[in-house]
C-alpha cells in the first residue's frame, strides 16, 4: 500500500475517533446538565415547598423545648380554707434514641426502683425508636432527688427529662366531694367544680426553649426565649366549711339509721344572697383516690360486678352530685308553693274556718286519691289546719280552685320550668306534664300536693327560699369570687336578683304558717328551744312502674321565722327500717343542723332558761378539781354524787391531778363518771359512740354508762337526736347530748 494510501486511513480513522469523542462529549454535557437540572429542581423543592418544614424538623433536632406548667387555682371556702390545692411535682420522661446502647437496661432498672414502675414495659420505652416516651407522672420531690443523684453517679446527662409538672391534693378527702369534683392525671377538671370552672382554674403553660449540640447537651446563647406560664386563678366559694361538715355529719348518720338503700342528700342556703352555704350527698367519696369506692357498702357493691362497664357506671353513680342531677318527687314540701300561690292568688285566707273538708280522700273523676289519714280524716280545716296535718285532700280542692293555667304561670315564676343556672356540672331541669294538653284533673290534683312530677332539690330549696326572702328569688350561687394569682386582681361574683315571685306580705303569711306547721303539726320533731324554725315534711312514694325506688323522706325548714337566715333541705331516698315519714326520718335531721348552725353563726338563742330541761334528773355543775391532790379531787367529786376513776402514777395523797374529762363549769346529772389524770397519763382509753336513737333516757344513760360515757339531756320522751353521732370515737368521760320528744303519729 502506498505511503499516501495509508495516511490516508489514518486521518479518516482519526476523524472517526474524534466524531465519536465528540458525540460522547455531548451526551456527558447533556447528563451532567439534566443532573444539574434536577438538583436545582430538588433544591427549589426543599427551599420554597418544602423549607419551613425542614426548617422546623431542623429546628425541633437541635433545640430543647422545656414546659412550664402553670399552676392550678387554689378552690377555697367562704372563710378561706382550702379545698383543693395543687403541689408541685415532676414529669420523668425520655428520649430513647438518645440513651445509649449500653446504658438501656441499667435506666429501665433505675426507673423500676426509684420511681415504681413496671420494668418490662419501661425497658420496652426506653428500646423504641420513638422520638419521646413518658415514663411516669406527678413524681414527688424525694423520688426526683434520688433519680438525679443516681444520673450523676452513672454520669449519665442525656435521654432523661425532668420536667415541672403540678398535682392536685384535697386536704380535707370526701368534705363536700360531689360537688367539687376532681381532676384527672393531667389536671384537667373531669367533675363538678373542678370541670365547671377548669378554664379558670388551669391557665395557660409556659415554655423555655434553648439550643443542644450533636450529644444533645444544652448549649447557652443569647436566643434562649422563655415564654412565662400564666397561672390558673384561684376561686372563692360560698360554700362554709363548718356548715358542710355539719351536714355531712349527720346526713350520713341518718342514711344509715335509716338504711336508705338509695342515699341522701342536705342543702343549707341563705335565702336573701341565694349562696350555698352547704351540699352534702351520701355516700360520697374520697376526692384524692375518685376510682376506688369509699365506704364499706360501696366497696362491698362495686366487688359484686362482673363487668368493667358496671364498675364504671357505678363509679359515674358515686360521683355524681344528687342535689342538681338527679330529680324526685318533692312530696308534701310542695305543698309550701301550692299555698303561696293560693295566698297570693286571694283564693284562700290563712285562717278560714271550715275552708276545705277532709274526709278521709278525694274523688277525681274515676280515680280514688286517699288522705294518708283515711281512716281518722281531717274533718273541716282552715288553711293553717290543712298545712299542719298536710292534709292532701285539701289541697287538692285548692289547686282545682287556683287552676292549672294559674298554677303553671307561678311555678314558671318560681324558676321551676327551668335550671336554676348554678355554676356546678350536670344539673338537670324537671320534669311536668304539658300544660296544654297534657294535665288533666287527676294530674292537677296530685302537682297541688307535690306528686307526678320531678324537680331538682336545688329547684325547690330556691323556689322555697324566694318565700324566706321576702317573695323574691334569687339565682343560686356557688363562686363569689376569682382572684388572679398573677396580678392580685379580684372580681366579685355579686349575687343575682330574678324576680319578686310573690308579694312580702303573702311571704309573710306563709312563712307564719310553716311556723305552725312546727310548733303544733306534722314538723314538731324540728321544735327548737331558743329558736323560731318553719318548716314541712314530705313523704313521696314512687308510681307503680318505680315500685323498687321506694318512697322519698324530706323536710324544708327555714331559721329564724322572722328573719331567715338560713333554709335547710333534707332529702333521704328509700329508707328501709322501718319508718319513712318525712317528719319522723329527716325532721330531726334538720334539728340536728340548725342546732349546730345557728350558734355556730352567730344567731342568738332566746331562750333564757339554763336549768336542764328534763325535770326527771337531777343535775350538778361538775366542780374544777384539776391542781388538787388525787385524794382531796375524789372526795370533792364524790360528796357533789359524781362517780370518779383515777389514773396516776404514785402516791394519790400527793400525786396531784393535771387534767379531768368532762372538763368543770357543765351540768350533769347525778353518779356521772369522771376521769381524773396526772401528768404522767398522756394515752387515754376511747371508746366508740353507740346509736341512741328510739331509747328512752334511762335506756340511754345504761348504754352510755356501760361505754364509759356521760350524758347531757334535753327533752322528754324518746332520742330523736344525739351528738356527737354514733361511730364517733370519744375519750372515757365524754358527754353526748341527746334530745328527746314524744312520739309523733302524724309526721309526714
Amino acid at each position: 500500500m502506498s505511503k499516501k494510501r495509508k495516511n490516508y486511513k489514518l486521518k479518516e480513522a482519526e476523524i472517526e475517533f474524534r466524531k465519536g469523542l465528540s458525540k460522547k462529549l455531548v451526551i456527558g454535557i447533556i447528563i451532567v446538565f439534566i443532573i444539574f437540572l434536577l438538583l436545582t429542581i430538588r433544591l427549589s423543592w426543599i427551599d420554597f415547598i418544602k423549607g419551613d418544614t425542614y426548617k422546623m424538623m431542623a429546628y425541633n433536632q437541635q433545640t430543647i423545648n422545656q414546659v412550664i406548667s402553670p399552676n392550678r387555682g387554689t378552690i377555697y371556702d367562704s372563710t378561706g380554707k382550702a379545698l383543693a390545692i395543687s403541689a408541685s411535682v415532676d414529669t420523668v420522661s425520655i428520649n430513647p434514641t438518645y440513651i445509649k446502647a449500653e446504658n438501656k437496661e441499667k435506666v429501665a432498672k433505675a426507673f423500676s426502683d426509684i420511681l415504681g414502675v413496671d420494668y418490662n414495659t419501661t425497658l420496652e420505652k426506653v428500646n423504641s425508636d420513638s422520638a419521646f416516651q413518658t415514663i411516669a407522672r406527678k413524681v414527688e420531690h424525694d423520688q426526683i432527688s434520688e433519680l438525679k443523684n443516681w444520673m450523676e453517679e452513672n454520669k449519665i446527662s442525656t435521654g432523661i427529662n425532668i420536667d415541672e409538672d403540678s398535682k392536685r391534693y384535697y386536704p380535707y378527702n370526701n368534705v363536700a366531694s360531689n360537688l367539687i369534683g376532681f381532676c384527672g392525671s393531667d389536671n384537667v377538671g373531669l367533675a363538678g367544680i373542678e370541670y365547671k370552672w377548669n378554664s379558670v382554674l388551669t391557665g395557660t403553660p409556659g415554655k423555655i426553649t434553648s439550643l443542644r449540640g450533636g450529644e444533645s447537651q444544652e448549649i447557652p446563647n443569647d436566643s434562649e426565649q422563655y415564654i412565662e406560664a400564666e397561672n390558673g386563678s384561684d376561686i372563692v366559694l360560698t360554700l362554709d366549711y363548718r356548715l358542710q361538715t355539719i351536714a355531712e355529719k349527720y346526713l350520713k348518720q341518718a342514711v344509715e339509721e335509716n338504711n336508705c338503700s338509695r342515699g341522701g342528700n342536705v342543702i343549707i342556703m341563705d335565702p336573701s344572697t341565694g349562696d350555698i352555704k352547704a351540699m352534702a350527698t351520701y355516700p360520697d367519696y374520697n376526692l384524692n383516690t375518685p376510682s376506688e369506692p369509699y365506704t364499706d357498702s360501696q366497696k362491698e357493691k362495686y366487688n359484686s360486678l362482673t363487668t368493667r362497664e358496671e364498675q364504671v357506671n357505678f363509679l359515674e353513680e358515686m360521683r355524681k352530685n344528687i342535689a342538681v342531677s338527679n330529680g324526685y318527687e318533692p312530696g308534701s314540701t310542695f305543698k309550701i308553693i301550692t299555698a303561696a300561690i293560693g295566698l297570693e292568688e286571694g283564693v284562700v285566707q290563712t285562717d278560714t274556718e271550715k275552708d276545705f273538708l277532709c274526709t278521709g280522700g278525694e274523688q277525681i273523676y274515676d280515680t280514688y286519691i286517699r288522705c294518708w289519714r283515711h281512716d281518722n280524716p281531717h274533718g273541716e280545716q282552715s288553711l293553717r289546719d290543712a298545712l299542719q296535718n298536710s292534709c292532701n285532700p285539701a289541697f287538692m280542692q285548692l289547686g282545682a280552685r287556683i287552676g292549672t293555667r294559674t298554677l303553671y304561670k307561678y311555678y314558671k315564676a318560681f324558676g321551676l320550668f327551668d335550671k336554676t343556672g348554678v355554676d356546678l356540672a350536670g344539673e338537670t331541669n324537671s320534669i311536668f306534664y304539658k300544660e296544654e294538653d297534657d294535665v288533666g284533673p287527676v294530674d292537677l290534683a296530685t302537682m297541688s300536693f307535690g306528686q307526678r312530677f320531678n324537680i331538682t332539690p336545688l329547684q325547690l330549696i330556691t323556689a322555697v327560699s324566694a318565700i324566706a326572702n321576702d317573695g323574691i328569688l334569687m339565682k343560686p350561687r356557688i363562686v363569689k369570687q376569682v382572684i388572679n394569682t398573677d396580678t392580685g386582681v379580684v372580681t366579685n361574683i355579686e349575687p343575682e336578683k330574678v324576680r319578686q315571685v310573690v308579694s312580702k306580705t303573702t311571704a309573710d303569711k306563709v312563712k307564719d304558717l310553716l311556723y305552725s306547721v312546727v310548733q303544733y303539726g306534722t314538723g314538731r320533731y324540728v321544735k327548737m328551744e331558743g329558736y323560731s324554725v318553719g318548716g314541712k315534711s314530705g313523704t313521696s312514694e314512687p308510681i307503680y312502674s318505680k315500685k323498687d325506688d321506694g318512697y322519698t323522706s324530706s323536710f324544708i325548714a327555714i331559721s329564724p321565722v322572722e328573719n331567715p337566715q338560713l333554709v335547710v333541705l333534707v332529702t333521704l331516698y328509700d329508707p328501709q327500717a322501718g319508718k319513712y315519714q318525712g317528719g319522723e326520718t329527716a325532721g330531726p335531721v334538720v334539728r340536728q343542723i340548725l342546732s349546730e348552725a345557728l350558734p355556730y353563726l352567730g344567731i342568738p338563742s332566746t331562750n333564757t332558761n339554763t336549768s336542764d330541761s328534763n325535770s326527771d334528773f337531777t343535775t350538778t355543775i361538775l366542780p374544777d378539781v384539776t391542781g388538787k391532790t388525787i385524794t382531796e379531787a375524789e372526795e370533792i367529786l364524790k360528796n357533789a354524787g359524781f362517780s370518779v376513776e383515777s389514773k396516776y402514777s404514785g402516791d394519790k395523797t400527793t400525786t396531784i391531778v393535771n387534767e379531768q374529762v368532762p372538763k368543770s363549769g357543765i351540768s350533769l346529772i347525778k353518779d356521772s363518771k369522771i376521769f381524773l389524770y396526772d401528768q404522767t397519763q398522756t394515752e387515754k382509753n376511747t371508746v366508740a359512740v353507740p346509736s341512741l336513737k328510739g331509747m328512752t333516757a334511762e335506756q340511754a344513760i345504761n348504754s352510755l354508762k356501760s361505754k364509759n360515757l356521760n350524758i347531757s339531756i334535753e327533752g322528754s320522751g324518746k332520742v330523736i337526736s344525739q351528738s356527737p353521732i354514733n361511730g364517733t370515737e370519744l375519750e372515757e368521760g365524754s358527754i353526748i347530748n341527746v334530745t328527746l320528744m314524744d312520739e309523733i303519729q302524724d309526721a309526714y
